[in-house]
């Protein structure tokens, strides 16, 4: 009973978080709707995309990757053995560490920035364009400071099991992108020509600086209060430091996967498109990851953690597989969906404007490659942060190590043998994914002995079956009533999309729920209870 109690507790929480994350991805789609519109997929957006690029993926891999990781983990163990007021001293000693380390970063990124733009693009950009994100990245470099100290009070919340205003703060983000950068981009040229990137820069730095306050409330409530102590010589500082150390090789694989990719995009012949293309089918990718991944592992990871610390192995592997069942049954209708109804979805979102219907053929085509590996980035949300949690801290690294390798190797097979272009690196990133989540899972199997592989399986066959039912359904919508999309008006492709879009969710749902799928009939009492309580 106990345990059926625990089951519903960490899906609830997954569905607060997870409507949390879906604001925050929604308004980032919406700010890449109006960027895209305004500018198009080409020279100008290639040029702050990739200014973006570095600070973004160093706070993926710093900041919301390991520094949350090793502190999420550390901070829950301090509160499950040593009580709040050891777990506050310790967060005060991080968070005195964390700014002065990444402001030392952030004068560093500014002042080298031409070598990192040259460094990203490969030396083949025109030196207009390379000028033009050289300056952009200097204006957005300060972006990883706030985000990373955000982070931070990020980690502090959760551990806490605070989820759903932490998961709130990206939407404060991509508010205040949108918000101040349109405006003072307007500001700068009316026309949206290059200098109004300008004001999307510091809209950037505007949206990161309200990402961090907004948090603030939650954080007094619960009970922190920020005093900087600058005794770093600490027990708990040095284990956030040991675990950051393979978490940031470890963590690094998608991040610098995605980095080596944009170098690969930037070397295409057809270079003013590239670039675009492949970050907003990412984008469209992330938002099933952020809403469910993310959020299954937000929740997951600070409960794996009290188990290992107080030596529950049961629970622990118990947590770990119904969080992975979780991300599978979330997940993979997102990947059919998303991989047959690329086209009508990119261009109901970002077919206005500049963003030609060739832009979005384009976009699609790597969208459908990306979805491929959407399940295994899911359940690596899952999988990774738990050999953390259990001291087996070098494991993820040596498997990153691997995936770094082989991406390089896939990526020049697809692009430059075989001729894929873009589509081809976003082929390369999910096969690498698949590659570490296998790889993971195995190890961490073996770790513990077991870890419920057979109902994994079981609910895995379960899933196809209910998959292969939506796949039928979009290829019925692809046929018939999505077939004149190009006659279609915007409000008819809106409502033809949606309609395709609920009739495979009702399908999948509806086979999964017969099927008798644990997690699904735990998502149906949670309503329960909730209109019962009304």
């Amino acid at each position: 009973m106990a345990e059926a109690d625990d089951r519903r507790m960490s899906t609830r929480a997954t569905g607060v978080v997870g409507i949390a994350i879906l604001s925050s991805r929604v308004l980032g789609l919406i700010r890449e709707m109006v960027f895209a519109g305004l500018f198009g997929a080409g020279k100008n957006l290639d040029a702050f995309l990739m200014a973006f690029r570095l600070p973004n993926l160093l706070r993926d891999l710093f900041a919301e990757g390991a520094l949350s990781m090793a502190f999420i983990t550390t901070f829950s163990k301090k509160i499950a053995v040593e009580g709040d007021q050891s777990a506050w001293r310790l967060a005060n000693k991080v968070a005195t560490l964390t700014a002065v380390f990444m402001s030392a970063v952030t004068l560093l990124g500014i002042v080298f920035a031409p070598q990192l733009v040259e460094l990203l693009t490969w030396g083949a950009w025109s030196p207009d364009k390379t000028a033009l994100t050289i300056l952009l990245t200097r204006i957005m470099w300060p972006f990883m400071l706030l985000v990373s100290l955000a982070a931070l009070v990020m980690g502090m919340l959760n551990a806490k099991h605070v989820f759903g205003p932490p998961a709130m703060a990206s939407s404060y983000f991509n508010l205040g992108s949108i918000i101040a950068g349109v405006a003072i981009g307007y500001w700068f040229d009316p026309h949206f020509g290059w200098r109004s990137l300008v004001g999307l820069a510091i809209g950037t730095l505007i949206g990161g600086a309200w990402q961090l306050i907004g948090q603030f409330p939650s954080l007094w409530k619960v009970g922190y209060t920020f005093h900087p102590d600058f005794h770093w010589r600490d027990e708990g500082v040095r284990t956030v430091l040991t675990l950051m150390g393979p978490a940031v090789i470890a963590a690094s694989a998608v991040q610098v996967n995605v980095l080596i990719n944009s170098g690969f995009a930037a070397s295409l012949r057809d270079a003013n498109g590239p670039v675009s293309w492949l970050n907003i089918a990412f984008r469209l990718m992330q938002l099933p990851l952020g809403i469910f991944g993310v959020a299954i592992g937000t929740v997951t990871l600070p409960l794996v953690s009290k188990s290992a610390a107080l030596g529950n192995t049961a629970e622990f592997r118990g947590i770990l597989a119904r969080g992975m069942r979780l991300a599978f049954l979330l997940t993979i209708p997102s990947a059919i969906g998303l991989a047959m109804l690329a086209s009508p979805i990119i261009s109901v979102i970002y077919q206005h404007g500049r963003f030609t219907a060739e832009m979005t053929r384009q976009t699609a085509g790597a969208l459908q490659f990306y979805a491929i590996g959407l399940v295994s980035y899911a359940v690596l949300k899952v999988l990774t942060p738990a050999f953390y949690a259990v001291g087996k801290r070098n494991t993820p690294m040596v498997v990153s190590f691997l995936a770094i390798g082989a991406n390089l190797f896939l990526n020049w097979l697809f692009t430059f043998r075989l001729g894929w272009g873009h589509r081809g690196l976003a082929f390369s990133t999910s096969l690498v994914a698949t590659i570490n989540f296998l790889l993971l899972y195995a190890l961490m199997r073996r770790h513990i002995r077991r870890l419920e592989t057979r109902q994994m399986l079981v609910a895995l066959g379960k899933l196809c079956i209910a998959g292969g039912l939506l796949a039928l359904v979009c290829w019925a919508a692809n046929y018939w009533w999505l077939g004149a999309w190009a006659d279609m008006r915007f409000l008819q492709k809106l409502i033809a999309l949606l309609v395709a879009i609920a009739c495979g969710a009702a399908a999948f749902f509806g086979a999964a729920f017969l099927l008798r799928i644990g997690e699904v009939h735990d998502i149906i009492d949670i309503f329960r209870r909730r209109i019962g309580a009304k």
